[in-house]
Formats: structure tokens, sequence, C-alpha cells
């Protein structure tokens, strides 16, 4: 008699915090990047201000990323294992494609989680801040992208990070609805 192992069924915990991303301990931050991931402002900025000089030379290796994608790379002085560098759209009225370019970059990243062994990971806003994504719409796009795609990825935990109160009671609204 041969016995068959089914895979384990990874249950994914979602929650929302209002917080600092870059003082989390978790295996893989995501970055809200630009596409010459060389650092920014917003999120972008205070994740190569944490994590120090090493990350932008490590992000000038990656020659950029394209716009719904998402590169990985150390997290040097952060206390995250990885930073996750996704590349959100700019909002354009929504009639460029940009709701598909971010939950590409939501798929990607647990596609990232998925190769690097990363069981929690830590999401920002993406493209709410100077790139003018609406809040909702981006975060409705983030939980659904987010509960379809973690479960294969073998991620057993998203924090979704905000930055503000408004985000966050957005995020926690749509937690709640399940």
């Amino acid at each position: 008699m041969i016995l068959q192992h089914s895979p384990a069924v990874v249950v994914t915990q979602l929650e929302a915090i209002q917080g600092d991303i870059t003082c989390l301990a978790v295996d893989a931050i995501v970055n809200a990047a630009n596409q010459s991931l060389m650092g920014g402002g917003g999120v972008d900025g205070a994740i190569h201000r944490a994590a120090g000089l090493e990350l932008l030379a490590a992000c000038s290796k990656l020659k950029g990323c394209a716009t719904g994608d998402a590169k990985a790379t150390p997290a040097f002085r952060l206390p995250a294992k990885w930073v996750f560098h996704a590349v959100g759209p700019v909002w354009r009225g929504g009639a460029g494609g940009e709701d598909e370019l971010l939950a590409g970059c939501y798929r990607r990243c647990l596609e990232l989680a998925r190769e690097h062994h990363a069981k929690a990971i830590a999401f920002p806003a993406i493209s709410t801040g100077i790139y003018g994504f609406p809040s909702e719409r981006a975060a409705r796009i983030a939980v659904a992208t987010v509960r379809e795609h973690a479960p294969g990825a073998e991620v057993e935990l998203v924090k979704f990070v905000c930055f503000d109160g408004q985000t966050y009671s957005i995020y926690q609204r749509l937690l709640q609805a399940g």
C-alpha cells in the first residue's frame, strides 16, 4: 500500500496595522518603489534610509523594474530579511490598466515570498501616495489579490501597514467584511 501525503493547506492570516513598515521583524517588507529602484520619497525613502547604503548598492545591480513587477534584495539593516521592491502604477484615471498593474505588484510579491521562503510579509498601500491611486480602490485590489494568491505562495501572515488612520480604517473594514 502506498501512502500519499496531500500538501498541507496554508491558512493565511491578514491584518491591518498602523505604523512604520521599517520597524517590522517579518520575513519580507514590500517597498513602494519607483522604476529606477534607486530610492525616492515616502515609503521608498524611509526604507532606503533605514536599510543603509548597502540597499542602494544592491538595487543598482537590478537595473530597474517595470511597473506592475517587483524584485527582491536583502533587507540589510532592517529587521526584515528581504525587501521586495514593487513598482505600482501612477493613477491616470483608471483607463490605463492601473488596476491590473497594481494587482500584478501584489501577485509578484507573493511569488517572491514563495521563492524566498517568506512566511510573513508586510505591504504598504502601494501607489496611494505621490502616485495618486485612490486609497479605497487600491485597498480593495490589495486585499482581493492577497486573499486569492497568498495561500498558494505558502504565506502564513500578511500585514497591511497603513501610514495614516484613514487608510487603516479602510483596510480594517475590508478585512472584517471577509
